[in-house]
């Protein structure tokens, strides 16, 4: 038994099977198959140092030596493999929600499956299937969801009947399922071993590998890495990798300079059986209960299954360090639930023997979203960890990305949802990240449905007016652990079932949210949007302003008061910052950003600002509280609140101003929504902030105010054509892409970055275009309601996915946006998107597989919205930012 539970979890039988390896690079690795009484030195220098021998930092090494990089040393603490990554159940699964982690598992079943014949070391690669079984309804919508996703990209996948499922697993106990989604092409692995594979074959391609070898600290100056001190002596480079799993977060603490990185681990748990008396076949698919949270595999003719239980285990808050995961101890009672299901699942286990039951920790992230990235506060320095018991299905593809952002400065794909930079150090403490662990574990399997939110780790950062809003019925979101309402609950209504609304069908909220779309339209509604990032940049002589140029690709250098709506791209022209900047004075600036780019904006700043002491940049988030005045009376709210002129002649669109809102001094007024109505945001220094709203509110009265929340500003930017940035907008978008070449002056008399590749794209045309939907045959009371990443479908044929969607309560639709590609109907090239192209085309979006016509404008609907409103109230500029 004990022998078989080696040859699965590959501990150290490697070197013996495969002496290949060893002859080939035990000069390098200063290594031998048991102890190194002799150790070959450390080189002293190198181009980069990876820590972590599991498969993330052997997939780093093995990308960058592909890439053509070869002055790399790997170090590991234990031997290689001989953490997490031995104990992985080698699932290599590509059914993933999120589309960049869906390609990088695509991408790793890839490459493992060529893997074994590229280095001569078995991978174990079976390409078995994979089974995810629905109980509910709901739960096969979800994987309907997926499996659109999974289609077009080119991975088989079906929806099959349970009938289907006992024909591909004859064991499976179907009396309970609704339907289940198949992918042929999932895998299983030997996951110790496709990690020595590539080492195998970095190593051939000159990297130097060296086991027990453990790093102390990270050394950094003036913001960037120097070096690795270790404890065989230290080593300069001018790159670091901390691929340290588990430890990752105690390895960035450190130093001199923490690195924060958000994760914890968990214990988990899955057993192994003797194989059964008829073995199973090896090509038996795996099955996924996510229903009852557990998965099954084939192992040695026998099982092995684990699960996330909903009582997860945190281990290693105080930060407890192993040199190597020794197998912590069994417990029975903690896992039973978990064998229940299985036996469930699988009736015909009960009289087979089990061999044991391994408990191994795993790492979890604030959500459910690994980490990779470059630190914000360290240049040089690299982080892939937090893999969420994903790890060797993300291996591949992470290492890939991880090896381009590296070398050529970015991935080649857009990963924001998984850059170390959506967190910030709030998320760091070692209190949150036990308790929030504690939550993403089950959510591992529990079923998301739109709009879910954290419970844990709440009203950490919230506004002054929070307590004021929670009285009267906010109901709260979490963004960048900044509190933010949903809407507001009316007196009377049933709150239990509000709190509860979580399906994928109209929710209950829709009146409650189309109530406040109402009052935005025909009175005043207040938003408390203090989230919004902040940032002030000022100068002694003309730097902010020279500097600002040269970063946005609007012009800045505007009459003083004025409000410019502008870009801060990257050299291809991409996103890296949606934003407003208000010029306060010839020498000083007031950038307002999107909430979640705080720590992403911040680091973009610092690091092509020039290094002046003349220039200041401060981050000034927490000094305001922004209140946003939407609707046609916020003007005759703030006229006799400031007792100054408020119409269009005194305070024209996009003007800002610092005046007096009730008692209260030196409140910047700008005359901006984000939503396309008229209004003005009120950006209140935090001491006035219950003073102001209560004015307001007061004054308001007359004029039929109320509270509004998230969900409404959603529906009216979205239905005014409106994109935001890290949903719509991204590192890989540009302004000509977006129909937001007004926001673009390449004129305006001096170079900024991103400028060559707008001239490019404006004398050569575009490879997509974002486009607004509204959907033409869809019941909003019966249908499926769209989410975001909905395939587009132009005459039959598949052009892209949306980016966002909202239900207008003014065009009485559901509107989605998103791009169309055009590709070449038989060689797959991407092609120019033109306007006849977009316009000639019938639509449909695909829900669940379901799909319903849809109506495409690359403008929004004003003839629509002129017979519901006065032409002449429509904001015609802006972003919505979240």
């Amino acid at each position: 038994a004990a022998r078989m539970f080696l040859r699965l979890l590959s501990d150290i039988q490697w070197r013996a099977a495969h002496p290949k390896w060893r002859r080939m690079t035990n000069s390098q690795r200063g290594t031998s198959t048991t102890a190194e009484p002799h150790p070959v030195s450390l080189p002293a220098q190198a181009q980069v140092v990876i820590c972590g021998g599991g498969i993330m930092g052997t997939s780093v090494a093995y990308h960058l030596s592909k890439m053509g990089w070869k002055d790399i040393v790997l170090l590991e603490q234990g031997r290689l493999a001989a953490g997490t990554t031995r104990f992985c159940a080698g699932i290599v699964s590509t059914a993933r929600p999120v589309s960049v982690e869906l390609k990088m598992a695509h991408y790793s079943n890839k490459l493992y499956q060529q893997l074994e014949q590229e280095t001569g070391v078995q991978t174990g690669y079976m390409k078995t299937g994979s089974i995810s079984l629905a109980q509910t309804q709901d739960r096969l919508i979800s994987l309907k969801r997926i499996a659109s996703s999974l289609n077009v990209m080119g991975i088989p996948c079906e929806i099959i009947s349970p009938k289907k499922v006992l024909q591909l697993h004859p064991l499976i106990n179907i009396h309970d399922l609704v339907g289940a989604m198949y992918v042929p092409e999932d895998a299983l692995v030997s996951s110790a071993n496709v990690s020595l594979a590539l080492a195998t074959a970095a190593s051939q391609n000159g990297v130097q590998i060296h086991e027990r070898t453990s790093v102390s600290h990270v050394t950094i100056q003036k913001g960037r890495v120097t070096g690795v001190e270790t404890d065989r002596g230290r080593i300069q480079c001018e790159y670091f990798v901390n691929c340290a799993g588990q430890w990752a977060y105690e390895l960035g603490h450190s130093g001199e300079e923490p690195v924060h990185i958000p994760l914890h681990a968990c214990e988990h748990f899955y057993l192994l059986t003797h194989p059964l008396k008829e073995p199973l076949s090896s090509s038996l698919p795996t099955v996924v209960d996510p229903d009852g949270r557990i998965y099954i595999r084939n192992w040695q003719g026998g099982i092995l299954s684990g699960g996330f239980e909903k009582n997860p285990k945190p281990l290693f808050t105080e930060g407890r360090n192993q040199l190597e995961i020794q197998n912590l101890q069994e417990d029975w009672d903690h896992f039973g639930p978990l064998l229940d299901a299985l036996l469930r699942r699988m009736p015909g286990l009960e009289a087979l023997q089990i061999m044991q039951l391994v408990n191994c920790p795993e790492s979890f992230t604030p959500d459910m979203r690994c980490i990779m990235g470059e630190s914000p506060t360290a240049r040089g320095y690299f982080v892939l960890a937090g893999m969420n018991s994903a790890g060797i299905s993300y291996g591949g593809g992470a290492g890939k990305y991880l090896a381009e952002w590296i070398v050529n400065g970015y991935p080649s794909e857009n990963v924001w949802p998984l850059d170390l930079k959506r967190f910030g150090t709030l998320q760091s403490s070692r209190t949150f990240l036990r308790h929030r662990v504690m939550e993403v574990m089950p959510l591992m399997c529990d079923l998301k449905v739109p709009r879910w939110d954290f419970q844990t780790g709440r009203q950490l950062r919230t506004s002054p007016l929070y307590d004021r809003l929670d009285a009267q019925g906010a109901r709260w979101m979490e963004k960048h652990g900044f509190e933010r309402v949903k809407y507001f609950v009316p007196p009377g209504s049933d709150l239990l079932d509000l709190d509860h609304s979580k399906t994928f069908y109209k929710p209950d909220w829709f009146d409650i949210v189309g109530s406040e779309v109402k009052c935005c339209k025909e009175a005043v509604c207040v938003i408390d949007m203090s989230s919004f990032t902040k940032f002030e940049i000022s100068s002694t002589g003309d730097q902010a302003l020279e500097s600002l140029q040269y970063l946005f690709s609007n012009d800045l250098d505007v009459p003083v008061g004025h409000v410019v709506h502008t870009g801060m791209l990257n050299e291809k022209g991409g996103y890296e910052n949606d934003c407003s900047i208000a010029r306060l004075s010839k020498r000083s600036f007031f950038m307002i950003s999107p909430t979640d780019q705080q720590v992403h904006c911040w680091t973009w700043l610092k690091n092509h600002l020039p290094d002046d002491s003349n220039l200041v940049v401060e981050d000034v988030t927490w000094k305001y509280t922004a209140l946003n005045l939407i609707g046609p009376r916020a003007v005759d709210v703030l006229s006799e609140l400031s007792y100054a002129p408020m119409t269009a002649e005194h305070f024209p669109s996009l003007f800002c101003k610092e005046m007096s809102v009730g008692y209260a001094n030196g409140i910047r007024v700008m005359s901006i929504t984000h939503t396309g109505e008229p209004g003005f945001v009120l950006y209140i220094p935090i001491e006035y902030a219950l003073h102001v709203y209560n004015e307001v509110m007061n004054m308001g009265q007359k004029y039929g105010i109320r509270n509004a929340g998230y969900y409404a500003l959603r529906s009216l930017r979205i239905e005014k054509f409106f994109a935001f940035w890290g949903q719509d907008l991204d590192a890989f978008t540009t302004p000509m892409e977006c129909g937001r070449e007004f926001q673009v002056k390449l004129d305006k008399g001096m170079q900024f970055l991103g400028q060559e590749a707008l001239w490019e794209q404006k004398q050569n045309g575009v490879y997509k275009r974002f486009t607004m939907f509204i959907l033409e045959d869809h019941d909003t009371d019966m249908d499926l309601w769209p989410w975001w990443g909905e395939p587009i479908y132009r005459n039959g044929r598949y052009v892209g996915k949306t980016t966002s969607s909202a239900y207008s309560y003014t065009l009485e639709r559901h509107v989605c946006l998103g791009f169309v590609h055009h590709f070449d109907e038989k060689t797959g090239e991407e092609l120019v998107v033109t306007t006849d192209f977009i316009n000639q085309g019938e639509y449909e979006i695909d829900i669940a597989g379901q799909r319903f016509q849809a109506k495409a404008k690359l403008y929004p609907f004003s003839s629509l919205f002129t017979q519901r409103r006065r032409k002449d109230e429509v904001e015609l500029s802006g972003y919505q930012r979240e």
